[in-house]
């Protein structure tokens, strides 16, 4: 018999409370072991539309919605004994006409009005005729069928109107709900063709994304101890075309937060391992935590498979730099930046540079001098200083290079390495040798790539076809200067693509994070992601903005948002807030206590303690994902942060430490699904104005 999960049943057992989500998997692993077994209660549905529908017994309340035939059991659904029936009463499974999808379809009310005859004369007035233009009156009946439509919302999709399109698409299968989507924002979706011949209706691609076979114990056991992410699971159309694509060159993937960068990312590694059994792939990004979390996935994903798991090596960059230089070199002693601040200080007072301040100092080399590797006068006199908008005359640039080349000798003297020293190493090794320890190099969060590690990865890869793929959004770099990837041999022009489902954060949530950016933000070689067509598959409250009057009202009114959400049924460990600064962190933090919740800050690569909220600085909100978000103390003189607009040493520079400040906002933002806080003392930051619908 074939024992599947759907992901109706994965996402119910996660709304349960832990003592109940224990119960129910016992239940369901002797399921899985015998259907047939004394023990377990069935009970047939006599109002459910589909008769192959059971109830089965967890406990004095609790009931598993399955779908029982002779040969197969798939587990639907989880509730209260009156919400589990009420679903099942309103569920079909059914083999979608067209495209042989299996899909569980939700019954369609039909509403029909009576006439009852009134004996009171009185005035009727007629609603005024609508002019709202039905959204796919251009498309036929047929197409939407192969869209994955169901027959049962047909007449309902093809009345639907920019006020009722959200509401419909929550009910259809997400095939059919991301095509519709696309369609309402000008888009052309992509129709799958229909394997010839008979085929299993659950080994259809849009099937395997939301219903997947237990093999045994063990599998079930995993499925059901992770929450069911089926978007680093099962890949959409557009996202597998992107894993499986050749490419004659480096390639690069964007979208806004949230529509599955890092799934592409994840998958690409180990489509690349299985089609070349003996090739080595390294998958990276910028941080230890995102290292981290890449691993647990690309677990899960390969977790049948450990050979293949064993030939991808997942780390963060600077891991992976240091180990490499360790094998070629040995253990480096490696400059931190205080040492640098203080020994650019040291010699420019040697050598009268006190018309460069220290900040100027410390920005020029490490966004010029060292980033480049620059070695001599030549290099330096010639750069072009991108990223770096105060000019300098040649006297000046004189000047400067006797303070950097008298830092880079007292470094050798002292047998000191910089970072991007390391990475420049390793490269002249590589390259001189032609021995590189990978064959394909992916790199997430690649917008926050710096100029020694994206020569690294050039190095890494050697040229060869599908070597370099990158994952990134450019409204999301926050840590790194603009610069030119065609300059150092990474051209991904004519192979740039960006993804326009999110996943991950509600419509209106992504709509208001979505207004703090440009439309279109391009890159130094001018390559650009357009933020245009983006849509969302699912709702949600609507996000708040809200100023106080004081601090302690702004703490007020995050214990009640919180509150609120914890009676919503949002767990804790579910809830994340962040700040612009460490500044700004016990401010959080009393409105925590207010709301009788305390909080934890886990360290890069540990897991946050359970029943806590998550309270940190903004830039660390990469790869996070909470069901509920608070963004507080956005104050006037906190955001953009009021020290880094200080050290700026030229008013050209602004701009760019204004672009980051609003990155780091939308990054904190978009790490919410279903609810957003955005909270501040009035005046409140200049950027909040942009958060208002307009």
């Amino acid at each position: 018999m074939n024992f599947r999960i759907a992901d109706t049943f994965t996402d119910a057992l996660a709304r349960l409370t832990g003592e109940e989500q224990k119960a129910v998997k016992t239940t369901a692993f002797d399921l899985q072991m015998n259907v047939a077994a004394p023990g377990l209660s069935f009970h047939k549905l006599d109002k459910a539309r589909d008769k192959n529908f059971w109830s089965v017994r967890v406990n004095s309340d609790l009931r598993i919605i399955v779908h029982k035939t002779a040969d197969s059991l798939l587990l639907c659904y989880v509730n209260h004994h009156d919400k589990a029936y009420t679903w099942a009463e309103r569920r079909r499974l059914e083999v979608h006409p067209t495209t042989g999808a299996a899909q569980l379809v939700e019954v369609r009310e039909t509403v029909v009005d009576v006439s009852v005859p009134r004996f009171v004369t009185t005035d009727v007035t007629y609603p005024a005729p609508s002019d709202t233009k039905p959204l796919f009156d251009h498309v036929s009946e047929a197409k939407l069928l192969e869209y994955g439509v169901p027959s049962e919302w047909m007449t309902d999709v093809r009345g639907a109107t920019d006020s009722s399109i959200l509401t419909i698409i929550a009910h259809l299968p997400s095939e059919a709900a991301e095509a519709l989507l696309e369609l309402a924002t000008g888009g052309t979706p992509m129709v799958r063709a229909v394997p010839s011949g008979t085929i299993d209706p659950f080994e259809h691609p849009d099937a395997k994304r939301r219903f997947r076979v237990m093999a045994n114990v063990e599998e079930l056991e995993r499925a059901l101890a992770w929450p069911w992410d089926r978007w680093s699971v099962f890949l959409h159309p557009a996202q597998r075309d992107l894993v499986e694509r050749s490419f004659n060159g480096p390639a690069r993937v964007a979208g806004t937060a949230g529509t599955g960068k890092t799934v592409v990312a994840i998958h690409r590694s180990v489509h690349l391992a299985r089609q070349q059994p003996e090739s080595r792939v390294l998958l990276t990004t910028f941080s230890i935590p995102l290292a981290r979390m890449l691993r647990q996935k690309l677990r899960r994903l390969a977790e049948s498979d450990s050979a293949l798991a064993d030939r991808i090596t997942v780390d963060a960059i600077d891991e992976i730099g240091i180990t490499l230089y360790e094998q070629q070199f040995g253990a480096p002693r490696v400059a931190t930046p205080s040492m640098i601040r203080t020994l650019l200080s040291s010699v420019s007072s040697s050598v009268g540079g006190h018309a460069f301040s220290d900040r100027f100092l410390e920005q020029e080399w490490t966004d010029v001098v060292d980033a480049w590797q620059l070695t001599n006068w030549d290099s330096y006199r010639d750069v072009q200083r991108l990223g770096r908008k105060q000019r300098l005359s040649e006297k000046q640039r004189a000047t400067l290079w006797a303070i950097f080349s008298a830092a880079q000798q007292r470094l050798r003297e002292s047998a000191l390495v910089t970072t991007a020293q390391i990475y420049s190493d390793v490269s002249r090794e590589m390259l001189e040798s032609g021995v590189r320890p990978f064959d394909f190099v992916i790199v997430d969060e690649a917008q926050d790539v710096s100029i020694p590690q994206l020569r690294f990865f050039a190095a890494l890869a050697g040229g060869h076809q599908d070597a370099l793929f990158f994952a990134g959004d450019q409204g999301q770099r926050i840590f790194q200067l603009p610069f030119s990837w065609k300059s150092l041999g990474v051209d991904v022009r004519g192979r740039s693509h960006s993804l326009r489902v999110n996943y991950r954060t509600s419509h209106q949530i992504r709509g208001m994070a979505d207004r703090l950016l440009d439309a279109e933000l391009a890159d130094v070689d001018g390559v650009a992601e357009s933020r245009k067509g983006t849509v969302s598959v699912f709702n949600s409250p609507e996000p708040q903005v809200v100023l106080a009057e004081s601090a302690e009202a702004e703490e007020q009114h995050i214990a009640q948002w919180l509150r609120e959400r914890l009676e919503d049924g949002v767990l804790p460990g579910e809830i994340g807030v962040f700040v612009r600064s460490r500044n700004e962190v016990e401010r959080a933090r009393r409105a925590l206590a207010l709301a009788g919740l305390s909080a934890t800050a886990p360290a890069p690569g540990v897991d946050a303690e359970p029943g806590k909220v998550v309270l940190m600085p903004m830039h660390l909100a990469k790869g996070m994902e909470f069901r509920a978000v608070v963004v507080a103390a956005c104050d006037e003189d906190v955001l953009p942060l009021q020290e880094r607009i200080e050290a700026v040493t030229d008013e050209s520079d602004l701009e760019d430490v204004y672009n980051t400040e609003r990155y780091l906002l939308y990054v904190a933002c978009t790490r919410a699904r279903d609810h957003l806080l955005v909270s501040a003392v009035a005046p409140g930051s200049e950027f909040l104005a942009d958060l208002e619908t307009t």
